[in-house]
Protein backbone atom coordinates (compact mmCIF):
# COMPACT_ATOMS: atom_id res chain seq x y z
CA UNK A 1 0.00 0.00 0.00
CA UNK A 2 1.61 3.74 -1.55
CA UNK A 3 0.29 5.74 1.92
CA UNK A 4 3.57 8.42 0.33
CA UNK A 5 1.88 11.24 -1.53
CA UNK A 6 2.76 9.94 -5.12
CA UNK A 7 4.33 11.80 -7.88
CA UNK A 8 1.61 13.62 -10.06
CA UNK A 9 0.97 11.97 -13.81
CA UNK A 10 0.29 15.04 -16.33
CA UNK A 11 -3.39 14.76 -16.47
CA UNK A 12 -3.49 14.47 -12.50
CA UNK A 13 -1.46 18.00 -11.89
CA UNK A 14 -3.92 19.09 -15.02
CA UNK A 15 -7.08 17.94 -13.03
CA UNK A 16 -6.02 19.72 -10.24
CA UNK A 17 -5.08 22.90 -11.25
CA UNK A 18 -8.10 23.20 -13.30
CA UNK A 19 -11.02 22.23 -10.83
CA UNK A 20 -9.06 21.75 -7.37
CA UNK A 21 -6.50 24.32 -6.61
CA UNK A 22 -7.07 26.85 -4.48
CA UNK A 23 -5.17 30.26 -4.64
CA UNK A 24 -1.81 29.80 -3.13
CA UNK A 25 -1.43 26.34 -3.27
CA UNK A 26 1.77 24.76 -4.52
CA UNK A 27 1.01 21.26 -4.56
CA UNK A 28 -2.02 19.01 -4.22
CA UNK A 29 -0.61 17.64 -0.34
CA UNK A 30 -1.60 21.91 0.51
CA UNK A 31 -5.05 21.29 -1.00
CA UNK A 32 -5.62 17.48 1.36
CA UNK A 33 -4.45 20.11 4.42
CA UNK A 34 -6.99 22.98 3.67
CA UNK A 35 -9.98 20.17 3.43
CA UNK A 36 -8.52 18.43 6.59
CA UNK A 37 -8.61 21.63 8.79
CA UNK A 38 -11.50 22.52 7.66
CA UNK A 39 -13.80 19.09 8.08
CA UNK A 40 -11.68 18.68 11.26
CA UNK A 41 -12.90 22.61 12.09
CA UNK A 42 -16.62 21.43 13.38
CA UNK A 43 -14.81 18.73 15.83
CA UNK A 44 -15.76 19.95 18.99
CA UNK A 45 -12.86 18.33 20.35
CA UNK A 46 -8.74 17.37 19.16
CA UNK A 47 -9.35 19.49 15.89
CA UNK A 48 -5.84 19.34 15.28
CA UNK A 49 -5.66 15.32 15.69
CA UNK A 50 -8.71 15.36 13.44
CA UNK A 51 -6.90 17.00 11.17
CA UNK A 52 -4.19 14.86 11.13
CA UNK A 53 -6.16 11.93 10.70
CA UNK A 54 -8.38 13.41 7.61
CA UNK A 55 -5.18 14.57 5.88
CA UNK A 56 -3.57 11.08 6.38
CA UNK A 57 -6.81 9.67 4.75
CA UNK A 58 -6.23 11.84 2.05
CA UNK A 59 -2.77 11.58 1.54
CA UNK A 60 -1.66 9.58 -1.49
CA UNK A 61 -5.06 9.80 -2.91
CA UNK A 62 -6.32 6.56 -0.48
CA UNK A 63 -9.65 8.54 -0.24
CA UNK A 64 -10.94 10.58 -3.00
CA UNK A 65 -13.58 13.01 -1.65
CA UNK A 66 -16.43 14.65 -4.08
CA UNK A 67 -15.30 16.86 -6.56
CA UNK A 68 -17.14 20.07 -4.67
CA UNK A 69 -15.14 19.28 -1.24
CA UNK A 70 -12.03 18.89 -2.64
CA UNK A 71 -12.42 22.72 -4.48
CA UNK A 72 -15.27 24.10 -1.73
CA UNK A 73 -13.47 23.22 1.75
CA UNK A 74 -11.42 25.95 3.40
CA UNK A 75 -11.76 28.63 0.49
CA UNK A 76 -14.31 30.32 1.90
CA UNK A 77 -16.30 31.07 -0.60
CA UNK A 78 -19.59 30.68 -0.89
CA UNK A 79 -20.72 27.21 -2.34
CA UNK A 80 -21.99 24.43 -1.56
CA UNK A 81 -19.96 21.05 -0.61
CA UNK A 82 -22.07 18.65 -2.09
CA UNK A 83 -22.05 17.68 -5.76
CA UNK A 84 -25.59 17.10 -6.45
CA UNK A 85 -29.46 17.53 -5.10
CA UNK A 86 -32.61 16.50 -5.73
CA UNK A 87 -35.10 18.92 -5.87
CA UNK A 88 -38.23 19.51 -4.42
CA UNK A 89 -41.93 18.43 -6.11
CA UNK A 90 -42.27 20.71 -8.99
CA UNK A 91 -45.89 22.22 -8.70
CA UNK A 92 -48.08 21.75 -11.73
CA UNK A 93 -48.79 25.75 -11.90
CA UNK A 94 -47.10 28.60 -13.67
CA UNK A 95 -45.82 30.37 -10.46
CA UNK A 96 -44.85 26.67 -9.12
CA UNK A 97 -42.85 26.11 -12.21
CA UNK A 98 -41.12 29.10 -12.06
CA UNK A 99 -40.04 29.04 -8.56
CA UNK A 100 -38.76 25.08 -9.03
CA UNK A 101 -36.69 26.93 -12.03
CA UNK A 102 -35.70 29.50 -9.83
CA UNK A 103 -34.31 27.37 -6.88
CA UNK A 104 -32.78 25.06 -9.50
CA UNK A 105 -30.57 27.87 -10.75
CA UNK A 106 -29.78 29.14 -6.90
CA UNK A 107 -28.58 26.10 -6.70
CA UNK A 108 -26.11 25.44 -9.83
CA UNK A 109 -24.89 29.12 -9.03
CA UNK A 110 -23.18 27.28 -5.87
CA UNK A 111 -21.95 24.18 -7.85
CA UNK A 112 -24.71 21.71 -7.58
CA UNK A 113 -26.18 19.56 -9.97
CA UNK A 114 -29.63 18.87 -9.86
CA UNK A 115 -32.61 16.35 -10.21
CA UNK A 116 -35.95 16.64 -11.34
CA UNK A 117 -39.25 14.13 -11.20
CA UNK A 118 -41.25 16.33 -13.89
CA UNK A 119 -44.01 13.52 -13.14
CA UNK A 120 -46.06 15.91 -11.54
CA UNK A 121 -46.84 18.33 -14.69
CA UNK A 122 -49.68 18.09 -16.68
CA UNK A 123 -49.22 16.42 -19.66
CA UNK A 124 -49.46 18.52 -23.37
CA UNK A 125 -52.26 18.85 -24.52
CA UNK A 126 -54.54 19.02 -21.48
CA UNK A 127 -56.49 22.09 -20.17
CA UNK A 128 -54.75 24.02 -17.56
CA UNK A 129 -57.45 25.11 -14.49
CA UNK A 130 -56.74 28.67 -13.84
CA UNK A 131 -56.73 30.11 -17.35
CA UNK A 132 -58.48 27.53 -19.12
CA UNK A 133 -55.46 27.16 -21.59
CA UNK A 134 -53.52 23.73 -23.05
CA UNK A 135 -50.59 22.89 -21.29
CA UNK A 136 -47.63 22.75 -23.15
CA UNK A 137 -45.87 19.36 -21.26
CA UNK A 138 -43.25 18.45 -19.12
CA UNK A 139 -40.85 18.29 -21.90
CA UNK A 140 -41.22 21.38 -22.64
CA UNK A 141 -40.69 22.91 -19.90
CA UNK A 142 -37.55 20.77 -19.33
CA UNK A 143 -36.21 22.74 -22.69
CA UNK A 144 -36.27 25.99 -20.17
CA UNK A 145 -34.38 24.56 -17.49
CA UNK A 146 -31.74 23.25 -20.33
CA UNK A 147 -30.86 26.69 -21.53
CA UNK A 148 -31.01 28.04 -17.75
CA UNK A 149 -28.11 25.80 -17.40
CA UNK A 150 -26.61 26.27 -20.55
CA UNK A 151 -26.89 29.93 -19.34
CA UNK A 152 -25.37 30.05 -16.00
CA UNK A 153 -22.49 27.03 -16.32
CA UNK A 154 -21.56 27.86 -20.29
CA UNK A 155 -17.77 28.49 -19.58
CA UNK A 156 -15.27 27.16 -16.37
CA UNK A 157 -14.55 23.96 -15.05
CA UNK A 158 -17.57 22.67 -14.05
CA UNK A 159 -20.10 22.15 -16.92
CA UNK A 160 -23.66 21.73 -15.89
CA UNK A 161 -25.29 18.52 -14.63
CA UNK A 162 -28.82 17.30 -14.44
CA UNK A 163 -31.54 14.97 -14.52
CA UNK A 164 -34.82 14.28 -15.59
CA UNK A 165 -36.70 11.22 -14.66
CA UNK A 166 -40.46 10.77 -15.84
CA UNK A 167 -43.14 7.75 -14.35
CA UNK A 168 -43.82 5.40 -17.16
CA UNK A 169 -47.66 5.53 -16.84
CA UNK A 170 -47.45 9.46 -17.80
CA UNK A 171 -49.24 10.49 -20.39
CA UNK A 172 -46.17 12.21 -22.38
CA UNK A 173 -43.80 8.91 -21.28
CA UNK A 174 -43.36 8.55 -25.43
CA UNK A 175 -42.71 12.19 -26.38
CA UNK A 176 -39.86 11.79 -22.65
CA UNK A 177 -38.36 8.61 -24.79
CA UNK A 178 -37.96 10.36 -27.72
CA UNK A 179 -36.61 13.83 -27.09
CA UNK A 180 -32.83 13.00 -27.49
CA UNK A 181 -33.22 11.83 -30.86
CA UNK A 182 -32.39 15.53 -31.61
CA UNK A 183 -28.91 16.53 -31.12
CA UNK A 184 -30.10 19.44 -30.00
CA UNK A 185 -32.30 19.14 -27.60
CA UNK A 186 -31.64 18.42 -23.79
CA UNK A 187 -28.33 18.67 -23.89
CA UNK A 188 -27.63 19.50 -20.62
CA UNK A 189 -29.90 16.75 -19.17
CA UNK A 190 -29.42 13.16 -19.12
CA UNK A 191 -32.76 11.21 -18.92
CA UNK A 192 -34.22 8.55 -16.86
CA UNK A 193 -37.71 6.34 -17.09
CA UNK A 194 -39.42 5.22 -13.75
CA UNK A 195 -40.13 2.19 -14.16
CA UNK A 196 -42.61 -0.02 -12.08
CA UNK A 197 -42.84 -3.71 -11.48
CA UNK A 198 -46.48 -3.04 -12.55
CA UNK A 199 -45.53 -2.07 -15.69
CA UNK A 200 -42.80 -4.48 -16.68
CA UNK A 201 -44.97 -7.35 -15.56
CA UNK A 202 -47.86 -5.61 -18.00
CA UNK A 203 -45.17 -5.87 -20.87
CA UNK A 204 -44.43 -9.37 -20.40
CA UNK A 205 -47.86 -10.05 -20.59
CA UNK A 206 -48.63 -8.35 -23.22
CA UNK A 207 -50.96 -5.99 -21.51
CA UNK A 208 -52.85 -2.57 -22.23
CA UNK A 209 -51.14 -0.12 -20.17
CA UNK A 210 -53.12 2.94 -18.69
CA UNK A 211 -51.50 6.19 -18.90
CA UNK A 212 -52.92 8.37 -16.16
CA UNK A 213 -52.81 12.15 -14.67
CA UNK A 214 -51.78 12.57 -11.60
CA UNK A 215 -49.86 9.64 -12.08
CA UNK A 216 -50.27 6.73 -9.93
CA UNK A 217 -54.07 6.64 -9.48
CA UNK A 218 -55.28 9.52 -11.35
CA UNK A 219 -57.47 9.06 -14.57
CA UNK A 220 -56.63 7.16 -17.20
CA UNK A 221 -56.30 9.24 -20.38
CA UNK A 222 -55.63 6.92 -22.66
CA UNK A 223 -53.66 3.54 -22.87
CA UNK A 224 -50.82 1.94 -25.12
CA UNK A 225 -49.67 -1.65 -25.75
CA UNK A 226 -46.83 -2.12 -22.56
CA UNK A 227 -44.79 -4.11 -24.77
CA UNK A 228 -44.78 -1.40 -27.42
CA UNK A 229 -43.92 1.69 -25.09
CA UNK A 230 -40.88 -1.06 -23.71
CA UNK A 231 -39.69 -1.45 -27.35
CA UNK A 232 -39.76 2.16 -27.76
CA UNK A 233 -37.69 2.65 -24.93
CA UNK A 234 -35.20 0.22 -25.74
CA UNK A 235 -34.83 1.45 -29.04
CA UNK A 236 -34.18 5.27 -28.11
CA UNK A 237 -31.10 3.94 -25.45
CA UNK A 238 -30.00 1.66 -28.21
CA UNK A 239 -30.00 4.54 -31.02
CA UNK A 240 -28.85 7.01 -28.72
CA UNK A 241 -27.99 6.01 -25.43
CA UNK A 242 -30.83 7.71 -23.68
CA UNK A 243 -32.78 7.11 -21.39
CA UNK A 244 -31.40 4.90 -18.62
CA UNK A 245 -34.16 2.72 -16.43
CA UNK A 246 -35.07 3.65 -12.83
CA UNK A 247 -36.34 0.70 -11.29
CA UNK A 248 -38.28 3.02 -9.10
CA UNK A 249 -40.03 -0.14 -6.50
CA UNK A 250 -36.42 -1.80 -5.98
CA UNK A 251 -35.57 1.89 -5.19
CA UNK A 252 -38.27 2.47 -2.78
CA UNK A 253 -38.45 -1.54 -1.66
CA UNK A 254 -34.90 -0.89 -0.09
CA UNK A 255 -35.10 2.12 0.97
CA UNK A 256 -33.95 2.96 4.81
CA UNK A 257 -35.86 5.64 5.35
CA UNK A 258 -39.25 3.66 3.35
CA UNK A 259 -41.04 5.11 6.27
CA UNK A 260 -40.86 8.32 5.94
CA UNK A 261 -40.20 9.26 2.32
CA UNK A 262 -40.89 8.33 -1.40
CA UNK A 263 -38.20 8.44 -3.95
CA UNK A 264 -38.84 9.59 -7.41
CA UNK A 265 -35.50 10.98 -8.59
CA UNK A 266 -31.61 10.72 -8.02
CA UNK A 267 -28.26 12.58 -9.02
CA UNK A 268 -27.20 13.41 -12.45
CA UNK A 269 -25.79 10.07 -12.42
CA UNK A 270 -28.19 7.92 -10.86
CA UNK A 271 -26.13 6.93 -7.83
CA UNK A 272 -28.02 8.31 -4.93
CA UNK A 273 -31.88 8.16 -5.27
CA UNK A 274 -32.97 11.21 -3.07
CA UNK A 275 -36.36 13.18 -2.24
CA UNK A 276 -37.26 16.84 -2.52
CA UNK A 277 -34.03 18.57 -1.39
CA UNK A 278 -31.88 15.58 -0.64
CA UNK A 279 -28.30 16.31 -1.02
CA UNK A 280 -24.94 13.85 -2.16
CA UNK A 281 -22.32 13.35 -0.06
CA UNK A 282 -20.16 11.17 -1.64
CA UNK A 283 -16.26 10.17 -1.41
CA UNK A 284 -14.42 7.01 -3.05
CA UNK A 285 -11.88 4.77 -1.09
CA UNK A 286 -9.30 4.15 -3.92
CA UNK A 287 -8.42 0.40 -3.69
CA UNK A 288 -5.68 0.63 -5.63
CA UNK A 289 -3.71 2.11 -2.95
CA UNK A 290 -4.52 -0.56 -0.77
CA UNK A 291 -2.80 -3.63 -2.47
CA UNK A 292 0.27 -4.81 -1.09
CA UNK A 293 3.02 -6.12 -2.94
CA UNK A 294 1.37 -5.34 -6.31
CA UNK A 295 1.97 -7.67 -9.49
CA UNK A 296 3.51 -10.60 -7.23
CA UNK A 297 2.76 -13.96 -6.08
CA UNK A 298 2.33 -12.24 -2.78
CA UNK A 299 -0.32 -9.33 -4.27
CA UNK A 300 -2.75 -8.77 -1.11
CA UNK A 301 -5.88 -6.33 -0.40
CA UNK A 302 -4.79 -5.15 2.54
CA UNK A 303 -8.35 -5.20 4.47
CA UNK A 304 -7.90 -4.12 7.69
CA UNK A 305 -6.64 -0.66 6.04
CA UNK A 306 -9.45 -0.68 4.46
CA UNK A 307 -11.42 -1.13 6.65
CA UNK A 308 -9.86 1.51 8.95
CA UNK A 309 -10.50 3.94 6.36
CA UNK A 310 -14.06 3.24 5.78
CA UNK A 311 -14.80 4.39 9.79
CA UNK A 312 -12.46 7.22 9.43
CA UNK A 313 -14.07 8.38 6.11
CA UNK A 314 -18.07 8.04 7.35
CA UNK A 315 -16.67 10.94 10.02
CA UNK A 316 -15.77 12.81 7.44
CA UNK A 317 -18.19 12.69 5.26
CA UNK A 318 -20.81 12.84 8.15
CA UNK A 319 -18.70 16.86 8.86
CA UNK A 320 -19.11 17.60 5.41
CA UNK A 321 -22.79 17.81 6.40
CA UNK A 322 -21.88 20.19 9.50
CA UNK A 323 -19.22 22.62 7.26
CA UNK A 324 -21.01 22.94 4.24
CA UNK A 325 -23.49 25.67 2.83
CA UNK A 326 -26.31 25.31 1.29
CA UNK A 327 -28.33 26.54 -1.56
CA UNK A 328 -31.93 26.82 0.65
CA UNK A 329 -32.81 26.38 3.98
CA UNK A 330 -34.38 23.35 2.49
CA UNK A 331 -31.84 21.54 1.59
CA UNK A 332 -29.73 22.03 4.95
CA UNK A 333 -33.03 20.66 6.24
CA UNK A 334 -33.23 17.80 4.37
CA UNK A 335 -29.06 16.87 4.90
CA UNK A 336 -29.39 17.59 8.67
CA UNK A 337 -32.63 14.85 9.27
CA UNK A 338 -31.12 12.24 6.79
CA UNK A 339 -27.33 13.24 7.19
CA UNK A 340 -27.29 10.81 4.29
CA UNK A 341 -23.50 10.28 3.27
CA UNK A 342 -22.54 7.60 0.08
CA UNK A 343 -19.26 6.02 0.85
CA UNK A 344 -17.92 4.29 -2.17
CA UNK A 345 -14.93 2.51 -4.28
CA UNK A 346 -12.75 3.61 -6.98
CA UNK A 347 -9.80 1.80 -8.65
CA UNK A 348 -11.50 -1.42 -8.34
CA UNK A 349 -10.61 -2.37 -12.03
CA UNK A 350 -6.54 -1.44 -11.37
CA UNK A 351 -6.71 -3.31 -7.69
CA UNK A 352 -8.11 -6.35 -9.28
CA UNK A 353 -5.29 -6.30 -12.28
CA UNK A 354 -3.05 -6.02 -9.34
CA UNK A 355 -3.35 -8.64 -7.42
CA UNK A 356 -3.39 -10.94 -10.49
CA UNK A 357 -7.41 -11.18 -11.05
CA UNK A 358 -9.37 -10.65 -14.37
CA UNK A 359 -12.65 -8.31 -13.97
CA UNK A 360 -14.29 -10.78 -15.24
CA UNK A 361 -13.39 -13.55 -13.22
CA UNK A 362 -15.06 -15.59 -10.45
CA UNK A 363 -12.11 -14.38 -8.07
CA UNK A 364 -12.23 -11.13 -9.63
CA UNK A 365 -16.02 -10.79 -8.78
CA UNK A 366 -15.67 -12.66 -5.01
CA UNK A 367 -12.82 -9.92 -4.21
CA UNK A 368 -14.46 -6.85 -5.08
CA UNK A 369 -17.70 -8.25 -3.03
CA UNK A 370 -15.40 -8.78 -0.12
CA UNK A 371 -13.81 -5.24 0.02
CA UNK A 372 -17.19 -3.94 -0.55
CA UNK A 373 -18.65 -5.73 2.03
CA UNK A 374 -15.79 -4.93 4.42
CA UNK A 375 -16.69 -1.56 3.60
CA UNK A 376 -20.18 -1.48 4.04
CA UNK A 377 -19.50 -3.07 7.74
CA UNK A 378 -17.42 -0.70 8.54
CA UNK A 379 -19.22 2.12 7.51
CA UNK A 380 -22.06 1.13 9.55
CA UNK A 381 -20.22 0.38 13.07
CA UNK A 382 -18.75 4.01 12.68
CA UNK A 383 -21.88 5.73 12.19
CA UNK A 384 -23.37 3.67 15.44
CA UNK A 385 -20.26 4.92 17.34
CA UNK A 386 -20.82 8.25 15.95
CA UNK A 387 -23.93 7.76 17.34
CA UNK A 388 -23.20 7.12 20.29
CA UNK A 389 -21.08 10.59 20.38
CA UNK A 390 -23.14 12.66 18.42
CA UNK A 391 -26.61 11.12 18.79
CA UNK A 392 -28.71 9.62 16.08
CA UNK A 393 -30.15 11.11 12.70
CA UNK A 394 -33.10 13.73 13.64
CA UNK A 395 -35.37 10.80 11.39
CA UNK A 396 -34.71 7.89 13.15
CA UNK A 397 -37.40 5.23 14.54
CA UNK A 398 -35.97 2.35 15.80
CA UNK A 399 -38.24 -0.02 14.97
CA UNK A 400 -38.96 1.34 11.56
CA UNK A 401 -35.53 1.73 10.80
CA UNK A 402 -34.66 -1.98 12.05
CA UNK A 403 -37.43 -3.00 9.89
CA UNK A 404 -35.47 -1.96 6.65
CA UNK A 405 -34.87 -4.50 4.25
CA UNK A 406 -31.15 -3.87 3.85
CA UNK A 407 -30.75 -3.19 7.64
CA UNK A 408 -32.38 -6.87 8.15
CA UNK A 409 -29.55 -8.06 5.99
CA UNK A 410 -26.57 -6.43 7.96
CA UNK A 411 -24.84 -8.92 10.71
CA UNK A 412 -26.35 -9.36 14.23
CA UNK A 413 -24.03 -7.47 16.20
CA UNK A 414 -24.76 -4.25 13.61
CA UNK A 415 -28.47 -4.47 14.12
CA UNK A 416 -27.97 -4.48 18.06
CA UNK A 417 -25.91 -2.00 17.65
CA UNK A 418 -28.61 0.41 16.03
CA UNK A 419 -30.65 -1.03 17.94
CA UNK A 420 -29.08 0.24 21.34
CA UNK A 421 -27.12 3.13 20.10
CA UNK A 422 -29.49 4.20 16.77
CA UNK A 423 -26.97 5.55 13.96
CA UNK A 424 -25.95 8.91 12.58
CA UNK A 425 -26.39 8.37 8.92
CA UNK A 426 -29.73 6.62 7.14
CA UNK A 427 -27.48 5.80 4.79
CA UNK A 428 -23.79 5.41 3.96
CA UNK A 429 -22.73 3.43 0.61
CA UNK A 430 -23.36 4.63 -2.46
CA UNK A 431 -20.67 4.12 -5.46
CA UNK A 432 -19.85 6.91 -7.98
CA UNK A 433 -18.49 7.19 -10.94
CA UNK A 434 -15.82 9.15 -9.81
CA UNK A 435 -14.33 9.73 -13.10
CA UNK A 436 -12.79 12.96 -12.73
CA UNK A 437 -11.48 12.55 -9.24
CA UNK A 438 -9.88 9.18 -11.04
CA UNK A 439 -8.29 11.08 -13.24
CA UNK A 440 -7.29 13.13 -10.39
CA UNK A 441 -5.36 10.27 -8.83
CA UNK A 442 -3.37 9.60 -11.62
CA UNK A 443 -6.02 7.81 -13.65
CA UNK A 444 -7.30 4.90 -11.75
CA UNK A 445 -9.81 2.82 -13.02
CA UNK A 446 -13.10 5.09 -12.31
CA UNK A 447 -15.83 3.46 -9.82
CA UNK A 448 -16.67 -0.28 -10.69
CA UNK A 449 -15.73 0.51 -14.26
CA UNK A 450 -13.41 -1.59 -15.73
CA UNK A 451 -9.78 -0.17 -17.30
CA UNK A 452 -11.19 2.12 -20.35
CA UNK A 453 -7.70 1.51 -22.08
CA UNK A 454 -4.42 0.99 -21.46
CA UNK A 455 -3.47 4.17 -23.32
CA UNK A 456 -5.74 7.30 -24.54
CA UNK A 457 -5.21 10.42 -25.97
CA UNK A 458 -8.03 12.69 -24.47
CA UNK A 459 -8.91 16.54 -23.71
CA UNK A 460 -8.56 18.27 -20.79
CA UNK A 461 -10.91 20.77 -20.11
CA UNK A 462 -8.62 23.88 -18.79
CA UNK A 463 -10.02 26.57 -16.21
CA UNK A 464 -10.96 29.08 -18.90
CA UNK A 465 -12.69 26.41 -21.13
CA UNK A 466 -10.70 25.79 -23.72
CA UNK A 467 -9.41 21.65 -24.39
CA UNK A 468 -6.00 20.45 -24.25
CA UNK A 469 -5.44 16.92 -25.86
CA UNK A 470 -3.06 15.01 -23.37
CA UNK A 471 -1.87 11.53 -23.43
CA UNK A 472 -3.48 9.39 -20.59
CA UNK A 473 -2.39 5.66 -19.55
CA UNK A 474 -3.67 3.62 -16.38
CA UNK A 475 -2.09 3.39 -13.39
CA UNK A 476 -2.19 -0.25 -13.33
CA UNK A 477 -0.30 -0.05 -17.06
CA UNK A 478 2.26 2.98 -15.73
CA UNK A 479 2.67 0.78 -12.44
CA UNK A 480 3.36 -2.19 -14.31
CA UNK A 481 5.78 -0.60 -16.75
CA UNK A 482 7.63 0.96 -14.24
CA UNK A 483 8.09 -2.56 -11.89
CA UNK A 484 8.22 -4.73 -15.42
CA UNK A 485 9.87 -2.85 -17.83
CA UNK A 486 9.59 -4.27 -21.34
CA UNK A 487 7.35 -7.25 -20.44
CA UNK A 488 3.90 -7.60 -22.17
CA UNK A 489 0.98 -6.62 -20.54
CA UNK A 490 -0.59 -9.76 -18.71
CA UNK A 491 -4.07 -11.48 -19.57
CA UNK A 492 -5.43 -9.87 -16.51
CA UNK A 493 -5.31 -6.36 -18.18
CA UNK A 494 -8.74 -6.21 -19.89
CA UNK A 495 -10.52 -3.12 -21.57
CA UNK A 496 -14.05 -2.47 -21.13
CA UNK A 497 -14.71 -3.18 -24.62
CA UNK A 498 -13.56 -6.36 -24.57
CA UNK A 499 -16.03 -6.82 -21.60
CA UNK A 500 -19.43 -8.86 -21.99
CA UNK A 501 -22.92 -7.41 -20.72
CA UNK A 502 -23.54 -10.23 -18.85
CA UNK A 503 -20.29 -9.49 -17.01
CA UNK A 504 -21.04 -5.88 -16.16
CA UNK A 505 -24.24 -6.90 -14.39
CA UNK A 506 -22.62 -9.32 -11.83
CA UNK A 507 -19.93 -6.84 -11.07
CA UNK A 508 -22.98 -4.65 -10.51
CA UNK A 509 -25.29 -7.25 -8.67
CA UNK A 510 -22.06 -8.85 -6.82
CA UNK A 511 -21.68 -5.41 -4.98
CA UNK A 512 -25.42 -3.86 -4.90
CA UNK A 513 -26.39 -6.13 -1.76
CA UNK A 514 -23.65 -4.22 0.25
CA UNK A 515 -24.88 -0.93 -0.97
CA UNK A 516 -27.75 0.80 0.43
CA UNK A 517 -27.66 3.85 -2.30
CA UNK A 518 -27.47 2.65 -5.69
CA UNK A 519 -24.32 2.18 -8.06
CA UNK A 520 -23.43 4.04 -11.40
CA UNK A 521 -22.67 1.49 -13.50
CA UNK A 522 -22.35 2.12 -17.61
CA UNK A 523 -21.84 -1.00 -19.74
CA UNK A 524 -20.30 -0.39 -22.42
CA UNK A 525 -21.24 -2.65 -25.77
CA UNK A 526 -20.53 -2.43 -29.35
CA UNK A 527 -21.76 -0.39 -31.90
CA UNK A 528 -22.83 -3.88 -33.41
CA UNK A 529 -24.50 -5.28 -31.08
CA UNK A 530 -27.82 -6.48 -31.88
CA UNK A 531 -30.84 -4.66 -30.61
CA UNK A 532 -32.39 -8.03 -29.04
CA UNK A 533 -29.18 -8.68 -26.93
CA UNK A 534 -29.19 -5.23 -25.96
CA UNK A 535 -32.35 -5.14 -24.96
CA UNK A 536 -32.06 -8.08 -23.00
CA UNK A 537 -29.66 -6.11 -20.44
CA UNK A 538 -32.21 -4.24 -18.99
CA UNK A 539 -34.52 -7.20 -18.25
CA UNK A 540 -31.40 -9.15 -16.48
CA UNK A 541 -30.09 -6.11 -14.54
CA UNK A 542 -33.77 -6.16 -13.38
CA UNK A 543 -33.76 -9.91 -12.58
CA UNK A 544 -30.79 -9.50 -10.35
CA UNK A 545 -32.41 -7.01 -8.20
CA UNK A 546 -30.83 -3.70 -9.59
CA UNK A 547 -31.61 -0.74 -8.54
CA UNK A 548 -31.09 0.97 -12.75
CA UNK A 549 -29.19 0.48 -15.58
CA UNK A 550 -27.67 2.19 -18.34
CA UNK A 551 -26.46 0.78 -21.16
CA UNK A 552 -23.94 2.75 -23.82
CA UNK A 553 -23.82 1.71 -27.82
CA UNK A 554 -21.68 4.24 -29.90
CA UNK A 555 -24.20 5.96 -31.95
CA UNK A 556 -24.09 8.82 -34.87
CA UNK A 557 -25.61 10.87 -32.25
CA UNK A 558 -23.55 10.58 -29.29
CA UNK A 559 -20.39 9.62 -31.17
CA UNK A 560 -17.97 7.99 -29.37
CA UNK A 561 -17.25 9.22 -25.70
CA UNK A 562 -14.40 10.33 -26.09
CA UNK A 563 -14.19 12.13 -29.12
CA UNK A 564 -16.81 14.92 -28.48
CA UNK A 565 -17.23 17.50 -25.29
CA UNK A 566 -19.13 15.31 -22.46
CA UNK A 567 -22.31 15.70 -22.07
CA UNK A 568 -23.71 12.76 -20.93
CA UNK A 569 -23.76 10.18 -17.39
CA UNK A 570 -21.85 7.49 -19.66
CA UNK A 571 -19.00 10.14 -20.50
CA UNK A 572 -15.79 9.13 -18.38
CA UNK A 573 -15.05 12.91 -17.25
CA UNK A 574 -17.42 12.77 -14.81
CA UNK A 575 -16.84 13.88 -10.81
CA UNK A 576 -18.22 11.75 -7.73
CA UNK A 577 -22.20 13.30 -8.12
Amino acid sequence: MNTENPAQSAVSRQIWEAKYRFDGEKSITASWHRVANALAAVEANNQDEWATAFAGLLNGYRFLPGGRILAGAGTGRDVTLFNCFVMGDIEDSMPGIFDALKAGAMTMQQGGGIGYDFSPLRPAGSATDSTGGIASGPVSFMRVWDSMCATMLSTGARRGAMMATLRCDHPDIETFIDAKRDPRELRNFNLSVQVTGAFLDAMRADRDWPLRFPVGDGEVLRSVSARDLWQRLMRAAYDVAEPGVLFVDQINRTNNLWYCEELAATNPCGEVPLPAYGACNLGSLNLAQFVTQPFTADAALDLDAVQAAAGLAVRFLDNVIDASRYPLPEQADAARGSRRIGLGITGLADALVMLGHSYASPTGLDTAALAMRTICHAAYAASIELAKERKPFTQFDRDKYLQGRFIEQLPDELQQGIRDHGIRNSHLLAIAPAGTISLLANNVSSGIEPIFALEFERRILRPDGTRQEITVRDHAWELWQALRPGEPAPPEFVAAAEIAPATHLAMQAALQPFVDSAISKTINVAADCSFEQFSSIYSQAYELALKGCTVFRPNPVRSEVLSVTPSHCCDIDREAD
